[in-house]
C-alpha cells in the first residue's frame, strides 16, 4: 500500500515546490513509484518536471471537480518512475467553486484514494496557504513534511501550521501524521542559519529530519530546464541531499534501501 505525503507550510519560498519535486526524483531513482500531485496554482512543481504548463488540459482542477478521474489527469515525467498531475493556474478558482459544496474538504481523498495500490508514495504539492486546497491535501495524506528554511522567520507561522494540523485531526482526518519537519535553505557560513537548526531541533526534536537541505546553486538553476536536480545535476550537493532525504524517508517507513 502506497503512502500519501502532503508538503505542507503557508509560507512561501521555503522550497516546498523544489522538495517535492527533488524528493520525489530521488524516491524515483530508488526505484520506487512516484506520483507528484501539484495541487498549487503556481504550478511550479508541473514546470519543475518538465510539462508545459499552457498546454495541461486535464489536471488537479479536473480532479477535484471530478469531472476527470485520476487515470485521466495522470501524466509521464522525464524522471524516472515519476508520474504527475499537473496543475494550471485554473486551480486558483477551485477554492470558490468548492465552498458551497457537500464534503468539500473530501475531494482529493475520494479522487486518489485507489492510487495507493499503484504507487510507493503519492506527494502533493500544497499552495502556500491554509485554504481549502490544503486542507484538501491534509485530509487525503497520511502525513505531512514541512519543510523550514533557516532563515530569521523560520518559525514564525510554524504554530499556526500545527493547529491547523491538529483541527484537520479533530475533524476530518484522525490519522494524520507529521511525517517530519525538514531544514532547507541552510548555510553553514551564517550564524543564523546554525541559531535555526539549533532552534528548531530543541523545539521539535524527533520530529525534525537529520537531513538538512543546503543552499545549492544548482537547485535554483534546475527548474528552469524543466528537470529535477538528480537530472540536471547528479553529483552536485543539492542531489546528495535529496537522496539522503529518501534514504531517510525509506528508513523511516521501514522499507530496506
Amino acid at each position: 500500500m502506497g503512502k500519501i505525503i502532503a508538503i505542507a507550510n503557508q509560507k512561501g519560498g521555503v522550497g516546498k515546490t523544489t522538495t517535492t519535486v527533488n524528493l520525489a526524483a530521488s524516491l524515483g531513482v530508488l526505484e520506487k513509484k512516484v506520483l507528484l500531485i501539484d495541487a498549487d496554482p503556481q504550478a511550479n512543481a508541473t514546470s519543475g518536471l518538465g510539462i508545459d504548463v499552457e498546454s495541461v488540459e486535464i489536471g488537479t482542477y479536473q480532479l477535484l471537480e471530478h469531472s476527470s478521474t485520476a487515470a485521466e489527469t495522470i501524466v509521464a515525467t522525464n524522471s524516472p518512475n515519476v508520474d504527475l498531475i499537473p496543475a494550471h493556474i485554473d486551480l486558483v478558482a477551485i477554492e470558490i467553486e468548492l465552498v458551497d459544496k457537500d464534503n468539500r474538504e473530501y475531494m482529493m481523498k475520494q479522487a486518489i484514494g485507489h492510487l495507493r495500490s499503484a504507487y510507493d508514495y503519492v506527494l502533493i504539492d500544497c499552495a502556500p496557504s491554509l485554504g481549502l486546497l490544503t486542507l484538501n491535501a491534509l485530509t487525503a495524506a497520511d502525513s505531512v513534511m514541512i519543510p523550514i528554511q533557516c532563515e530569521y522567520f523560520a518559525l514564525e507561522g510554524l504554530g499556526k501550521l500545527l493547529n491547523t494540523v491538529k483541527s484537520v485531526q479533530k475533524i476530518h482526518n484522525p490519522d494524520l501524521d507529521i511525517e517530519g519537519m525538514l531544514l532547507t535553505m541552510y548555510d553553514s557560513r551564517l550564524r543564523l542559519s546554525n541559531q535555526v537548526v539549533e532552534e528548531v531541533r530543541k523545539h521539535f526534536a524527533d520530529m525534525v529530519f537529520d537531513t538538512i537541505i543546503q543552499r545549492n546553486v544548482k537547485l535554483s538553476e534546475a527548474p528552469s530546464y524543466g528537470e529535477s536536480i538528480i537530472k540536471y545535476d547528479a553529483s552536485s550537493r543539492g542531489a546528495a541531499n535529496y537522496l539522503n532525504l529518501a534514504n531517510e524517508l525509506l528508513k523511516k517507513n521501514k522499507e530496506v534501501v
